[in-house]
């Protein structure tokens, strides 16, 4: 099954890319490798899913942030290749908005992680590193930049 059709399956839409803001690019290719810029959780009309976790911002909340990270480095990695079907995650980095005690980076994280397997199945396993930070752009949830090679 392509991916495409996958992702209609799950009934999953992918957002439009975003232009970069500032003078970074969303996205650079070497190779075989694309190192994609932090994505964050934008919504469809340009808001962004705020808040840090553990003061105004429940985990499962946080956790619905990174899916939606994740569905931004989708869309990132497929405007690249034209297609996610020759694509493998290699490396997830998500930086996680929250409070000095907050303990469950890595859980918030699996929300990404869940929906690149969901969709690409062993191809979107991957490497990873979750962090908290004390502040991030705009006040969002989650940050989460990504390594993906081309694999055909």
């Amino acid at each position: 099954m392509s991916t495409k059709d996958r992702l209609e399956e799950l009934g999953i839409e992918l957002p439009p890319i975003v232009p970069a803001s500032y003078t970074y690019v969303p996205f650079k290719k070497i190779d075989r490798l694309i190192f994609i810029s932090g994505q964050v959780p934008r919504l469809s009309d340009s808001s962004f899913l705020t808040g840090k976790v553990g003061l105004d911002c429940s985990f499962d909340e946080a956790r619905e942030a990174a899916r939606l990270c994740g569905k931004h480095l989708l869309s990132v990695a497929r405007s690249v290749t034209g297609s996610l079907d020759d694509i493998e995650f290699m490396k997830v980095f998500g930086m996680v908005n929250a409070v000095p005690d907050f303990r469950d980076h890595a859980r918030v994280m699996e929300g990404c992680s869940q929906l690149l397997v969901e969709v690409l199945g062993d191809r979107g396993r991957h490497a990873r590193s979750a962090v908290g930070m004390g502040s991030l752009p705009a006040n969002v949830r989650v940050e989460i930049e990504a390594v993906i090679a081309i694999v055909n």
